[in-house]
Formats: C-alpha cells, sequence, structure tokens
C-alpha cells in the first residue's frame, strides 16, 4: 500500500511574536515494512533550518528558527510511504515473558534499537505499583511475549475510554490510569509503564493510523490524526512488534512509524518556544490518504 500523508500545523499568534524556535521531528524513519519515497517540509513565513539530526533514539529532528515578526506560522510535512508490513500474530514457538526480560537484561548492545535502552523508567513515564500490578494479570512469565502483548492492549481498549477532553499531553500515565480516559498518548504509555514494571523492553512510537470512513461515507480531508502505540521487543527473531492499545489490535500496514523513544517527549512531532505577549491557538490538520 503507498500512501501519501499530509501533517499542517498552524500557530496563530495573539500579538507579533519577534522570535520562534521549534524542533521538528515530522521525517518518518525507516522501519522494517516501510519506505520513505518523497519527503517535503514547507514554512510559512520562510523560516531558517539548521539541519536534520538523529534524535538520540530512533528518528530525525531539524531545528527551525523564525527571526521576523509574524502573527502566524505554518509548518507542513509531506511524503509519500510505501508500506508492506504483514499483520504479526503470536506463534506456538514465541520466546516467554520471563525469556525476554532475562536477554534484555543481558544484552550488551546500546545502539538506538537496542532493548536496553526502554527497560527502565523514562521522564514522561515513571514506575507505578497499581499500573503494575493491574497490567500484571497479563503478564505471566510462562506466557509468550506476543500473546500476552496483545491481551494487554486489548484489555487496555475494553477498560478504558476513549476522551480527547479528559487528559493534555503533560498527563501522566498515573492521572490517566486512575481516571480510566485517554487518548492513543495515554494509552500506550500506560501500556509501557506496566511492561517495564514486568521487566520487558518496551518503547513509546508517534506515527500516522490509516482511517476508514463509515460504510456510504467519504474520507474527509484534513480530518486524521498522529497517533501513538507501543512496540515490544520480542526476541532477536522476531524484534520489535508493535501493539495498538487504543484499537485493540498488534500493528500491520494502516501504521505508519515516525519515531521511536522512551516516551511522548522523546518523539513529539513539534515542541519549542516563542518570544512574545500572550499565548498562541495551535491548529492541526492530518491526511493519510491510501493511494493503493
Amino acid at each position: 500500500m503507498h500512501y501519501q500523508v499530509r501533517h499542517k500545523t498552524r500557530f496563530r499568534y495573539a500579538y507579533p511574536v519577534s522570535f520562534a524556535r521549534c524542533n521538528l521531528r515530522l521525517r518518518p524513519v525507516e522501519w522494517a515494512g516501510q519506505t520513505l519515497e518523497r519527503y517535503e517540509l514547507e514554512l510559512s513565513p520562510v523560516a531558517r533550518i539548521t539541519g536534520t539530526r538523529p534524535i538520540g533514539y530512533l528518528g530525525h529532528v531539524s531545528r527551525m528558527v523564525m527571526e521576523k515578526p509574524t502573527r502566524e506560522l505554518v509548518i507542513e510535512s509531506r511524503f509519500r510511504m510505501r508500506v508492506d508490513r504483514p499483520t504479526p500474530t503470536p506463534r506456538p514457538g514465541d520466546p516467554s515473558i520471563a525469556a525476554i526480560a532475562g536477554a534484555a537484561r543481558g544484552t550488551i548492545d546500546m545502539g538506538v534499537e537496542s532493548p536496553a535502552n526502554y527497560l527502565y523508567p523514562s521522564p514522561s513515564i515513571p514506575l507505578s505499583s497499581a499500573i503494575t500490578a493491574w497490567c500484571a494479570e497479563h503478564l505471566d512469565p510462562a506466557r509468550g511475549i506476543v500473546d500476552a502483548g496483545l491481551a494487554l492492549a486489548t484489555r487496555i481498549h475494553d477498560r478504558f475510554k476513549y476522551d480527547g477532553s479528559a487528559t493534555t499531553v503533560d498527563t501522566s500515565p498515573i492521572e490517566a490510569f486512575e481516571k480510566r480516559h485517554g487518548v492513543c498518548q495515554d494509552f500506550a504509555q500506560i501500556m509501557i509503564a506496566g511492561l517495564r514494571g514486568a521487566g520487558l523492553p518496551a518503547a513509546y512510537v508517534s506515527g500516522y493510523l490509516r482511517t476508514v470512513p463509515p460504510p456510504g461515507k467519504e474520507r474527509l480531508v484534513g480530518a486524521d490524526a498522529t497517533h501513538a502505540w507501543v512496540v515490544i521487543w520480542c526476541g532477536k527473531e522476531r524484534g520489535w512488534l508493535g501493539f495498538d492499545p487504543t484499537n485493540a489490535c498488534m500493528v500491520g500496514s494502516d501504521h505508519i512509524v515516525t519515531a521511536m523513544g522512551r516516551d511522548y517527549a522523546d518523539v513529539a512531532p513539534i515542541d519549542g518556544v516563542f518570544t512574545g505577549q500572550e499565548g498562541q491557538k495551535i491548529d492541526v490538520s492530518v491526511d493519510v490518504e491510501p493511494l493503493g
């Protein structure tokens, strides 16, 4: 499947700002089953880009600097991606949770995809005894890792309510867990907290999800959204596999990976600062168009 993705972010400032600086993590990474064929970044007004570098985990970051007064800044990312990733399923021979935990602790590889980087608490995902205990019901040490990951993702989907007004990007996993409400970021970070509490390597992935309109309805351009899910290291043979607790599924050809990190803060599409008075309003439009 080929996709054309358009991600447009518009900042409107209450008064003209004299300076703005943003980190842009919008260019998708190379990942198993997906190939980036074309990428474009457009800024209005034109601003200075200082180059692209690795984020420290799996992803790319560019620094944008705007130094002339403006009341509006538009950042638009466009790319074409080929995705050919079959949806994985549990297998009888999958390693157990205990085996994965032991193998991850014993690794000496410190590359960006090493499971050793994703075993421990991170700034936005502290460990929680309550989350660990709740997730442990599906994480018996003898259970196969893929079967357990899918079961936990399904449980989160079934027990939590998707509610865009319940949380913000700064909401902690513990707070979202107590509310039992949230969005994809919250569900992913809760699942990661539970997995790490069991000694398992789990990472946060940002990206995009193909959405299918209801029968008889047309796709609404710009009505899609960025998405987040979990990847678990499932051993040397199976590698990193994706689990989507928002949709109770494993990650296949409908998902496009942008970046992988310890938590949302590592892979946020855009963050930064500006110099000006009062606040700003942010509007985001995303379109994930399947091309066949």
